[in-house]
């Protein structure tokens, strides 16, 4: 089978065709380090994750950058607040990220590149696009010209007439555009700062990502990757600036939708942001990472506790399934004809039919729950052939490497979440088996036995949900 992309620059699904057949190069723009990541910071690390893990799965060699911007005004700002180095302050985030990061169990990149780490790269590209006529030095900052390059706003859509009307040039600034973005800045008293031609300085945001990408993946590459929000004005100026370097730079640029809160985009501005390691207290990290591939990686997601309650559920009710397998191991023919390996060779051909069109978790989900109701009726209504519960061990096997989180994490927190689900499903059965008998005495002693603990049983027309009191 053949996948199939959604290229942001050409508005529409394509055929993936590598530089290099087998090989893969992926960049994901990484946080910017002043603060605990949130939830939308988490979202593309899970989606990009995913998709690495997908295109290894399925045989690639794949190369991972992904950056750390470790200057920034921002930091800077955040440094003074906090009344430290910005160098520490930074370190302190980025140890803060590879925590959050590790209890969504998303993999270190291969390279995660740091821009303190990659000045001297910096500013020969800096120089690299002066020299090519498409930068300019003023004042001690170099401005790229905006107005140089014909083709600025392809990836986004954006006519350049119209980015004219509004844009202003602020005060201090000498470029000659309003619509020219730094590559390189002044420095201002008390900031860190580097020696350049230019002066005393330090990068400019957009071209941080544009010299590092192309230090590792080469001056073309396969894949670039980030939240929508990076669509413009910052991926827009990688392109250009590295267009204008002559660089072939990224082939495939892939974008993940927004996170909502009550429909509204969740950002500072609006104060409606939850950093992850605060969701994290509440619900496991592998329920946090299935509530965000459940939903398509270019579709919205809205964000509730409720819906992370849901997710819970979802992946309770998956392990229980991986459980009753395991379990069914011992009980297993190990001579009987295997009557189940259609369905889970139909559900493996289904999982790699969704994530090669443009890496469809949504369906893939799909695919595995329909999945696991077949398995729990087989092992339910036979003794299994033991060819049937290797084969879907291997297939479990399989999900799991590309979603990691389908199967429980040995040790830890998330084990005993894991644990916990599991027995709630089965208590939930019970309960089910007894209500199907009019036995609502058993019934409701299990839901009123429940509330002491915490678990809120409720009876729905799709049948019986829990949740945690307070969720």
């Amino acid at each position: 089978m053949t996948i199939r992309l959604y290229n942001t620059q050409h508005g529409k699904k394509e055929e993936f065709v590598p530089l290099q057949p087998g090989k893969v190069g992926i960049y994901c723009c990484g946080p910017t380090t002043y603060n605990y990541i949130h939830l939308g910071n988490a979202r593309p690390l899970v989606v990009f994750d995913t998709i690495r893990r997908y295109f290894q799965w399925r045989g690639w060699d794949v190369t991972f950058v992904q950056n750390f911007t470790d200057v920034d005004d921002k930091i800077i700002q955040r440094a003074a607040q906090e009344g430290m180095d910005a160098k520490a302050l930074a370190e302190k985030y980025i140890a803060a990220y590879f925590e959050d990061a590790a209890a969504l169990n998303v993999l270190p990149a291969d390279e995660h590149p740091r821009v303190t780490k990659h000045i001297g790269d910096i500013i020969a590209l800096v120089q690299r696009i002066i020299d090519r006529g498409h930068a300019y030095a003023a004042g001690g900052d170099v401005y790229f010209d905006v107005r140089s390059l014909p083709e600025y706003g392809a990836l986004s859509g954006r006519d350049i007439d119209d980015l004219q009307s509004g844009a202003r040039v602020a005060a201090g600034e000498a470029k000659r555009d309003p619509l020219d973005f730094a590559l390189w800045k002044a420095a201002k008293p008390g900031e860190i700062s580097w020696p350049s031609p230019w002066g005393e300085g330090r990068p400019g945001w957009h071209i941080e990502c544009s010299a590092m990408s192309c230090k590792y993946l080469g001056e073309s590459f396969d894949i670039h990757g980030g939240g929508a929000d990076l669509v413009f004005p910052h991926h827009e100026n990688e392109l250009a600036q590295s267009h204008a370097a002559g660089y072939g730079f990224a082939r495939y640029w892939l974008h993940n939708g927004f996170i909502t809160v009550n429909e509204e985009k969740m950002s500072k501005s609006l104060n409606n942001f939850f950093l992850l390691r605060d969701i994290l207290a509440k619900f496991p990290g592998d329920v946090v990472r299935c509530y965000l591939l459940g939903t398509h990686y270019r579709s919205p997601i809205d964000f509730s506790d409720d819906k992370l309650a849901a997710a819970e559920r979802s992946l309770a009710r998956i392990r229980n399934s991986y459980r009753l397998l395991q379990e069914a191991q011992a009980r297993a023919l190990p001579d009987a004809p295997a009557s189940f390996a259609e369905k889970t060779a139909q559900a493996r051909a289904d999982f790699i039919a969704a994530m090669d069109d443009d890496f469809n978790t949504a369906l893939a989900f799909s695919v595995l729950f329909t999945y696991c109701h077949d398995l729990n009726s087989y092992l339910a209504s036979t003794t299994p052939a033991a060819a049937d519960v290797a084969a879907a061990l291997a297939l479990f096997d399989d999900f799991d490497a590309v979603l990691a989180m389908v199967k429980p994490q040995a040790g830890g927190k998330a084990a005993e979440d894991g644990l916990a689900e599991q027995l709630m499903e089965l208590i939930l059965t019970i309960r089910s088996q007894a209500r199907a008998k009019k036995d609502w005495a058993t019934a409701d002693a299990i839901r009123d036995g429940l509330k002491p603990l915490g678990i809120v049983v409720e009876d729905t027309p799709q049948g019986a949900r829990w949740k945690r009191a307070g969720r």
